[in-house]
């Protein structure tokens, strides 16, 4: 195993972590996935079975876009969950790291029929940028995966209608970043609907503008926050580097 990669386990066991410690995990269901560095086509997983905060460096799973393991694992992968994942990496070669998750606040704001309302700077970062795909059941079909990919086109997100959230990011910490604005620009929302009274909408250009600006010079997000998170993460339990 390289440097490159070993890296790139780090940083998506991290990732596991820091979902389970926000409370993003579903016992041992959804998936984070992550492009094996100068090896087209193959991608790490978590291994089915474990709950996000057992998941370290070491045990994350090799497999191909037909999540077929490559090398030796003692862990199986879970196939079915990977289907939405293999969709969106072979359609996103941008997409290094794809998080979906059943957040309760990104399922709650999918199951509303305005979706993400422009009212918090957080949901500022994806004005105009989040897709919606329509609920069709457990089953992700080949034809269903197509509509997928097409709701998503290059968006960096999307929320799954009564069933979770979507994040494509061009690194691991992008993309958990970007979950992060998410999570809390849906829970903004939610809190500011449960207050009651009219909801202030700001003006399009506004939030046009505040998108731009948010979006700065177009680099991956993540690289400032990212050493802190990993920070916090070795003073509760380092072991995601095992």
């Amino acid at each position: 195993m390289n440097e490159a990669e070993w890296q790139v386990r780090i940083d998506l066991a991290a990732c596991y972590r820091l979902c389970a410690l926000n409370a993003w995990d579903d016992t041992i269901y959804t998936h984070i996935s992550a492009s094996v560095p100068d090896e087209p086509g193959h991608f790490l997983i978590n291994p089915f079975g474990l709950r996000f905060d057992e998941v370290n460096a070491s045990n994350l799973v090799k497999i191909d876009l037909q999540g077929h393991t490559i090398g030796v694992s003692q862990y199986p992968v879970n196939v079915s969950g990977f289907a939405i994942h293999a969709a969106v990496h072979a359609a996103r070669p941008d997409a290094a790291c794809v998080m979906h998750l059943h957040n309760p606040n990104g399922v709650a704001i999918g199951i509303q029929e305005l979706g993400l309302l422009p009212i918090s700077q957080h949901a500022l970062r994806f004005f105009g940028q989040i897709g919606y795909h329509s609920y069709e059941g457990l089953a992700l079909s080949p034809l269903e995966q197509d509509r997928l990919i097409g709701n998503l086109g290059q968006r960096p997100a999307m929320l799954l209608r009564n069933h979770g959230t979507l994040i494509c990011g061009r690194t691991v910490a992008e993309a958990f970043v970007l979950m992060d604005t998410l999570d809390k620009a849906c829970l903004i929302q939610l809190k500011a609907q449960a207050g009651g009274g009219e909801i202030h909408m700001p003006d399009a250009a506004i939030c046009a503008q505040t998108h731009r600006d948010l979006l700065g010079d177009g680099q991956p997000e993540g690289a400032l926050e990212w050493p802190a998170l990993l920070r916090k993460l070795d003073a509760i339990d380092a072991t995601y580097r095992c």
